[in-house]
């Protein structure tokens, strides 16, 4: 896996927390904890798109969002279970999964820093 697939992969996991952070937010240092992990989370992702496709990245970066933030609605903060959720939850992950096995890293932008 290269550095920029990693940064994907940082941004989206950072995305799970910022999205329960817009939740759980209460005071004013949760919110500015949570508009810290948008912009890094953003940083991050722009970062990546430097050198992959911007819609394959975009693709993988709100796919670990949607899925990682059900995860821990379910295994954290008490939201209900169902099978249709996981289910759903693996569809989403097999498509985004795929994204990332069909785009070819040696046709990374040529060119960019």
């Amino acid at each position: 896996m290269s550095r920029n697939w990693a940064y994907v992969i940082a941004a989206g996991v950072i995305e799970v927390m910022w999205a329960a952070g817009l939740k759980y937010s209460y005071n004013f240092i949760t919110w500015a904890a949570t508009l810290f992990l948008i912009y890094l989370s953003f940083v991050i992702l722009i970062k990546a798109t430097t050198k992959l496709p911007v819609a394959t990245v975009y693709a993988v970066f709100t796919g670990i969002g949607t899925a990682g933030t059900a995860l821990v609605e379910i295994l954290i903060f008490g939201e209900p279970f169902s099978w249709s959720k996981v289910l759903f939850i693996l569809l989403l992950l097999t498509g985004v999964l795929g994204l990332k096995l069909v785009t070819d890293d040696s046709k990374e932008k040529e060119g960019a820093v």
